[in-house]
Parts: C-alpha cells; structure tokens; sequence
C-alpha cells in the first residue's frame, strides 16, 4: 500500500487533530500519498486548462483574458482554506450534523427557485448570488445528502438489507432533492444523485430484486422527463445524430468532436486550440475536457482519466479499509465519494464525446466553477480524514495488542 508519514506537514497534523497526548502521540501520522498528489495534480491540470480554454471568451465580455483564470485561482485559494478548517472535524461531528447539513441543503434548493433571490443563466434558476459570488445549491445537495446517506446506513443498514420499506426510505429522501433540482431544471445532477445512491444501497447489501425494480422506475421517470421538455428531447436527438444539424441542435457537440479530432494524438499544443475561439460554446466549464482532447491529445486525455480514475479507486479502497475497522459511517461514504466521482466523469465525459446526451455536468477538480471545485475539494478532504482516521485507529489498536 502507496502511504506516506509526512514529517514536513507534521505542523498540518497538529492541525488536524490538536494536541495528542498518550498513545496518540506515540503514533505518526500517516496519508495516503497517491490520493493527496492525484487530487493536487487534477486541480493544477484543471487551472492549466481553465487559463488556456478560457482567454478568448474572458477578453471578449471583460477585456481581462485572464479573467476565468484570477476567478479560478480564489476559488482555489478558498478550497484550500476550506480544507484546512474542514480537516480539523471529525467523521464523528459529521455523522451527528448530517441531519442538519441535509436541511440546510434542502433549504438553499427552495431559496434558488425563489424569484429574486435565485439567479437565472440560460434559463436555469440554479445560482444564489451573493454579491461577486455565486453559490449552487446543486452541488452543495449531491455532498449532504451522502452525508445522510451514510449516517442512515449506519443506524438502519440490517432494515436496509432485509425491509423494502428500508431500502425505500433513503430514496424517498432522493426524490425529494431530485423534485426540487428538477424544478431548477437540473437532470444531470438528479442522475448522479440516482445512481450514487443506487450504488451505496448496492454496497450495503440490499436485494438485486429492489434494485431491479428502482432502476426500472428510474428508466421510465428519466425516458418520461425527457419526453416532456422540447430542449431535453433535442438534446437526445441531437446527441445520436448530431450532424443532421451542425448548426443548430447538434452545433455544441460537433464543434466538441472536431476538438478531439484535431487533437490526434500528441495534441496541438497547450494554448494552441481553435475551438476554443468561441466555436465551442462553455469551453472552460462543461466542454474542457473537449480542449483537454484538442491541446493535448489522445495522450493527454488518457493521462487525465486515468488520475480521476486512481482517485475514485483510491476512495473505494479507504472506505473498504474503514469498513473492515468497524467504521461504518466513515466507510460508506468514502465509497459514495468513489462512485460520484467516477459517474460524474463518466457523464462529462461521455457528453463531451457524444457517447451520452449533454448533461451540463463539471468533470471534478478541473472544470471552472467555485461552487463545484469547493465542494469536491471537501470530499478529498474527507477522503483523507477518513484514512486518517482509519489509520490512528489501527494504530492504537496495535499498540493495545504488543502491550
């Protein structure tokens, strides 16, 4: 296993965890080295990418090409601050606040689709501004309500594994975020919320019966969302011919495609990329990775997967570990964190690639937007409190056994 004792952040660990007296203080403080790097090397990918993908756009509305870039930097400035207060709770404070994380989620959801309050952007009330910043809810509910989530599975998980009606009650909770963000309108987000679930309730040892027949519904309620609303409807049919329309329907995935073409395979270079010139509309948010494909080719694309990879497959291995050391709480949602990831990239990616319909989904850690890039740094910042956690623990119980 890939960890590391950091003597240089011992000052970090204090931080952490306060002054440590007894076998705690006889313990180092250990990190899982690959997760910490990959997640640092994704963010710093992702400025590289915001910079260079959005300067035409940023001159054009500001005069400022480095407009996008400045922002991005402070929201990862503020990330950054956020994950050291966030390191210093416990798994144990978030456990017993999940209730009132989830409310206060559910909450802001009601306050964005208020008029006046919630900001509206091409039609989707999903933004509260606050001044220079804009907050969305969308992002801050998929975190709460994994919270929950795995506090639920802890207190209920034998109900879970052997009662539909406990298999049913945290979905019910689910729909209720899913009914507010489809009134936004955000079906990507449903989506992600559907099958992160899904999995987890997998994970807990529910019935394939009960998940057979939710996924069934969800099949049928996503097929009937579609067919009610005309632009989700276009969004389908453009996404399986996109080239009956090229400049209409089908015009932001073409341009998409045409980026990963001319990126071949070593790219055109960093800051080389024509689509960006506003022939791909959202280049720096929702397309990058159509950029990434373009300025860095095939090489670059398969490097970026496989580090969103490795820190899904990291998150799934910690919540295994803490699972195995009796930490349910810390372990479901250490898997909840690996199956988001993975499915949230499997979206923007597949959209940007015209394998799946445009979802309007950031690929995590890199694409621009505060909101997204806070709240994913938080769940790294989980991840690693979680082994952190996990490790103190094992270590104390070393120590009580070679007494």
């Amino acid at each position: 296993m890939n960890v590391l004792t950091l003597k240089p952040f011992q000052s970090l660990s204090q931080w952490i965890v306060g002054n440590r007296t007894g076998t705690e203080a006889d313990c180092d403080v250990m990190y899982d080295r690959t997760l910490l790097w990959l997640s640092l090397g994704l963010a710093l990918v992702g400025f590289i990418m915001v910079t260079s993908a959005s300067m035409p756009v940023a001159q054009r509305y500001t005069s400022d090409p480095f407009f996008f870039a400045k922002r991005d930097a402070i929201y990862m400035a503020l990330a950054f601050g956020a994950s050291l207060v966030t390191l210093r709770f416990s798994m144990e404070m978030w456990q017993r606040y999940s209730p009132v994380i989830l409310i206060a989620a559910i909450i802001m959801l009601l306050v964005v689709l208020v008029p006046g309050l919630g900001s509206s952007v091409n039609g989707a009330s999903r933004w509260i501004s606050l001044g220079p910043i804009n907050i969305q809810p969308a992002e801050a509910s998929k975190l709460a309500l994994f919270l929950y989530l795995a506090s639920y599975l802890v207190r209920k998980v034998d109900e879970v594994r052997h009662n539909f009606w406990g298999f049913c009650k945290p979905m019910g909770v689910m729909v209720i975020l899913a009914v507010l963000l489809l009134a936004q309108p955000d079906l990507g987000s449903v989506v992600v919320l559907f099958v992160t679930t899904l999995g987890v309730l997998f994970l807990a040892g529910a019935k394939l019966w009960q998940f057979l027949a939710i996924i069934g519904s969800g099949i049928v309620a996503v097929v009937l969302l579609i067919l009610t609303e005309e632009y989700r409807l276009r969004r389908v049919v453009s996404f399986l011919d996109p080239w009956a329309d090229p400049f209409g329907a089908g015009y932001q995935l073409t341009q998409s495609l045409m980026a990963f073409g001319r990126g071949e395979f070593f790219g055109q270079g960093l800051g080389n990329s024509v689509q960006k010139l506003e022939y791909l509309p959202e280049a720096h948010t929702d397309f990058i990775f159509a950029i990434i494909g373009e300025e860095l080719g095939y090489l670059g694309v398969v490097l970026v997967l496989l580090m969103v990879f490795f820190v899904a497959f990291r998150a799934m291995q910690v919540g295994r570990r803490a699972l195995e050391a009796g930490q349910r709480f810390s372990g479901f949602l250490a898997c909840e964190i690996g199956i988001w990831f993975s499915f949230q990239t499997l979206v923007n990616v597949g959209a940007a690639a015209g394998i799946l319909p445009t979802k309007g989904l950031t690929l995590p850690l890199i694409s621009y937007g505060g909101s997204s890039l806070l709240i994913m740094s938080t769940a790294i910042v989980l991840l690693l409190r979680i082994d952190y956690e996990t490790r103190l623990a094992n270590c104390q119980a070393h120590g009580r056994g070679t007494r």
